[in-house]
């Protein structure tokens, strides 16, 4: 079955996220693993880096990936903006290295108005900046991330990322994370077994399922095709539960962490409930 679980905070420590993964009892983890709205960061501290493994020790086949800093554009033009990208990715990268971290999750990017094939170029070329500025001793995966197509936003068409991971000198370091929530909103509906199986039917011949290594997991506010990212609890918006019962249900997919992203409080109850949710689904009939 597929491994649930959630982005939880770092708020006090990167340790601390496995703790809440924890008390909501998930097999899988997001983290930032620093401040996602400010460009510089301070160095891991050993200390930091050893509470953190510690800790992951206690369960120790739980997966971790990393979600890159919001801030971070591949896909511009602009050259203070790309040196900052660059810069900030391939720290990124080597932060995830020290912490044994396998995954980085990375939004393409906004080609800004200079158009989606420019912007594509520039993402592949920035990309293979950052991780030649990392070393290329790195064993991080980066997952490049589907996304709802808002304004001038990359990726949200699956041949857009085929193009990025064909053309890149790093392909085999690249995948793929799905967010059911920015497929939906870009148009790709999973809702019955039909538009479910035509939607991974195209993923597959254009991306190849090997390529998929990691989910982000939520319902939609908006409607099919609405080219806007609003997360909304499971079962609640415009996904519904059945497209998630196919997606828990599917063979290919048994082994994969898939990461809740959706609003909660400190008491961390809203990830319980929407785990709870999901775990229902799994051995679902309607599969």
């Amino acid at each position: 079955m597929p491994l649930l679980g959630a982005h939880e905070s770092i708020a006090g420590g990167l340790h601390h996220a496995l703790d809440d993964i924890g008390r909501v009892n998930g097999e899988a983890l997001q983290i930032f693993t620093r401040n996602q709205r400010q460009w510089n960061s301070a160095p891991l501290a050993e200390d930091e880096i050893c509470q953190f493994q510690v800790k992951w020790f206690e369960n120790p086949y739980l997966p971790i990936a990393s979600h890159a800093s919001y801030l971070i554009n591949l896909g511009t033009s602009k050259a203070d903006l790309v040196e900052k990208s660059i810069c900030s990715f391939s720290d990124e990268l080597l932060r995830c290295d020290r912490l044994g971290i396998k995954w980085v999750v990375i939004h393409p990017g906004s080609h800004g108005g200079v158009g989606v094939e420019e912007g594509l170029k520039n993402v592949v070329k920035n990309l293979d900046a950052s991780f030649a500025r990392a070393g290329a001793d790195g064993k991080v995966m980066v997952l490049l991330e589907t996304t709802a197509g808002q304004g001038t936003s990359l990726g949200s068409d699956f041949k857009e990322l085929a193009y990025i991971m064909n053309y890149s000198r790093f392909t085999s370091r690249i995948g793929v994370c799905l967010d059911t929530c920015h497929i939906f909103a870009a148009g790709y509906d999973i809702r019955d077994k039909k538009a479910y199986d035509k939607t991974f039917a195209e993923f597959e011949k254009t991306i190849g399922i090997d390529r998929l290594h990691f989910f982000h997991i939520n319902d939609s506010k908006k409607e099919l095709g609405s080219r806007v990212d609003r997360h909304e609890h499971i079962g609640q918006g415009l996904i519904g539960l059945e497209g998630f019962s196919f997606l828990l249900n599917d063979p290919r997919f048994e082994n994969h962490a898939m990461t809740l992203e959706t609003p909660k409080g400190k008491d961390l109850a809203e990830d319980r409930e929407n785990l709870k949710t999901l775990r229902a689904l799994i051995g679902d009939a309607r599969a």
